[in-house]
This record gives structure tokens, C-alpha cells and sequence, in this order.
């Protein structure tokens, strides 16, 4: 199950619960989120149209997402509503929850390493990473593409760090984009040929790949974590090749797009 540090939702959150009692005036539901609590849907929330039997809507064991409508800790009590949702918000709440799930199985690998369980790797690790990182899935997801430093600069601890982000390259694979550029250089020197193949050499890196459209045109394709990242190196392989030929009797220029 999947935890929250807050023993209580907020009004307004959406939550993921597990009908496990139907009712003629509404149904109970098991947080999943938050161990031990449950959410109360009055049949007027089930459904933004008339509901003349609840369990048309809604069955025991059926997965929900619901918008939390008040929350009253002394009396136990989370009154939900599955109604004041769009359809897009309980897709993405359910990617999200299914998301960390998977983190959480990370989590309790990452601690079974160093003999802990699971309840020892949230209070030690689990909570700090949802702090710093939002979930934690995003603190497994940056272990796998910075490595353990992301994490020790977060306040993780050496030994956790190592453990986290010994599953999290085991298991993720960092996000990636690919763009496409071309370069047309020339060169007039005599040993033009072997200037040429050292400019695209200098191009040439990692996640850089060159291919020869047919001279003078050559693709440059570029593989980065972001767009951001990718455009800068497909313009800094560009600019390499093309000054390694103007500074050798030839010309080149850049085209972020074929024409």
C-alpha cells in the first residue's frame, strides 16, 4: 500500500480507494493511500445524474478515485465524492498511484539489501524522498539518470543512496528525446576528404550519431534527457564540425530542419 506522510488526506485531494462495503444510501471505501483510514460516498456523490441503485455504480473490491470533501480526524471521518472529478483527473490519479506503487516494491528491494523492511525504509528514507522529490518515483528516477549524488544532495544517506540507486539503473529507464539536425560542408583544400571526416568526427559523441545524406549534406541525430539539453548539443556538434572545416579553406552551415 502505498503511504502518505500526512495520516490525513486534504480536502480537495484526490484519493484512490477500494470499495469494501455497499449500502442502499452510499458505499465505504479503504484508503489506499493512508493505512487504516476509510472514505464514506453518499449516493448523491456517486454520480452527477440521478442514481436509483447505488450498485449500478458501484461494487465491493471496485477501484475509485474520489475528491476529498471534508475530513473530520476526531470523529474518523472522510466524506468523498466520485462526481466532482473529470474523467482525464481520475486517469492521471490512477497512472500516478499505480506509479508509485511500483516505487514503493523499488523501495522495500532497496531495503531488503541492507536487511530492513519496509516500514524502516519509509521512516528512514521513503517520507525524506517524497519531501525533496514530490514521490517517490521521481527520487528513483533521478538516482537512475544523476546517480547517487541526486539523492546525498537531498539529504539521503550514503548507504541509501547506493542501495536506491543500485534498482533504480537496475529498473528505470531515464527519459529520453531524440531531435535530428544537418550540416552541408565543403572544404578545397587538397586533403579535403580527410578534412571533412575529422570535422564529422568532431562531431561525433555520446548519443551523437552521423549519417551521410549524400554529400555535402550529413544528419546529425542527437539523443538527450530533454529538448533543452538535445538542442544544445546538436548546435555545439554542429558548431565543431562546421569551424573544423571554415578553419581549413571550406565552408559548412547549419540546418536545424531539412529544407
Amino acid at each position: 500500500m502505498v503511504r502518505r506522510k500526512n495520516q490525513w488526506p486534504d480536502e480537495g485531494e484526490l484519493v484512490v480507494g477500494t470499495v469494501h462495503k455497499v449500502l442502499n444510501y452510499g458505499a465505504f471505501a479503504s484508503l489506499e493511500e493512508y493505512q487504516g483510514k476509510e472514505a464514506f460516498i453518499h449516493i448523491s456523490e456517486v454520480s452527477s445524474g440521478w442514481v436509483k441503485n447505488i450498485r449500478d455504480y458501484v461494487r465491493e473490491n471496485q477501484k475509485i478515485v474520489a475528491r476529498v470533501l471534508r475530513v473530520n480526524p476526531k470523529k474518523g471521518h472522510v466524506d468523498v465524492s466520485m462526481k466532482r472529478i473529470r474523467e482525464d483527473q481520475r486517469t492521471k490519479k490512477i497512472q500516478s498511484w499505480k506509479i508509485e506503487q511500483k516505487a514503493e516494491k523499488f523501495l522495500e528491494l532497496a531495503g531488503k539489501t541492507m536487511d530492513k523492511d519496509l516500514d524502516t525504509a519509509y521512516n528512514e528514507v521513503g517520507y525524506l524522498m517524497m519531501d525533496r522529490f514530490g514521490d517517490i518515483y521521481g527520487a528513483f528516477e533521478a538516482s537512475a539518470e544523476e546517480g547517487e549524488s541526486a539523492l546525498m544532495d537531498e539529504g539521503v544517506s550514503e548507504e541509501w543512496a547506493q542501495a536506491i540507486t543500485k534498482i533504480a539503473k537496475k529498473n528505470i529507464t531515464p527519459p529520453e528525446v531524440q531531435i535530428t539536425g544537418y550540416v552541408d560542408i565543403k572544404s578545397y583544400a587538397s586533403n579535403g576528404v580527410e578534412i571533412i571526416k575529422k570535422a564529422l568526427e568532431s562531431a561525433e559523441g555520446d548519443n551523437i550519431v552521423i549519417q551521410c545524406v549524400g554529400a555535402p549534406r550529413y544528419r546529425l541525430i542527437v539523443k538527450a534527457p530533454d529538448y533543452i539539453q538535445a538542442e544544445k548539443n546538436l548546435k555545439d556538434a554542429a558548431d565543431r564540425c562546421i569551424d573544423l572545416v571554415e578553419a581549413s579553406e571550406g565552408e559548412g552551415t547549419f540546418h536545424r530542419e531539412l529544407e
